[in-house]
């Protein structure tokens, strides 16, 4: 099959099935890019999603794009990111179009109202199994809850964040090499 129809197809149906947003995605993504199709390794997986993350944007489409980049290049890249975002783009122009109907529709506020907390479960299964496989141990652990707390409780900017983390890697792997 074409590698371009082959990896928005992939990504279509990944976008089609997953609520909650890109870090919902990432449990899917993994499924059929590292196991099933072994476009990446569990490794290069882990350094997407840590690059995805650090991009300005949508993290779907970010991951996706670079996921397509390594294929093809900038084809390979469309093609996945539209797969990721097609699917969005169709379910919120439907629910624009019949929204009014809806707005007020208990058993329509009842599924979304059970849907939230499993989107909760999604998010935080992926968030887990990076933090395996980002080998936190009791020494490390104390880096991503410091930061989660900084920004949340404290208002830090995530930016801010992603800088500090950058040029402690940085000075830590120099250290290192020492």
């Amino acid at each position: 099959m074409n590698i371009y129809l082959e990896s928005f197809k992939t990504f279509f149906k990944i976008g089609i099935f997953t609520l909650g947003g890109g870090y919902a995605m990432i449990p899917l993504i993994e499924e059929e890019v590292v196991n099933k199709h072994r476009w990446v390794s569990k490794d290069e997986m882990l350094d997407l999603i840590a690059i995805a993350q650090s991009c300005p944007g949508v993290f779907a489409i970010n991951i996706a794009t670079f996921i397509g980049y390594k294929l093809k290049k900038e084809r390979g890249a469309i093609a996945t990111a539209l797969g990721t975002a097609l699917p969005s783009f169709l379910i919120i122009l439907a629910i624009a179009i019949f929204f009014k109907q809806f707005e007020d529709n208990r058993i329509v506020a009842a599924i979304f109202r059970g849907i939230r907390p499993a989107v909760v479960a999604l998010i935080a299964v992926p968030t887990f199994n990076l933090g395996k496989r980002a080998k936190l141990n009791k020494f490390t652990i104390w880096i991503p809850v410091a930061c989660a707390l900084a920004i949340w409780a404290l208002g830090v900017s995530p930016i801010y964040i992603i800088l500090i983390a950058g040029v402690a890697g940085y000075l830590y792997g120099r250290f290192q090499k020492v």
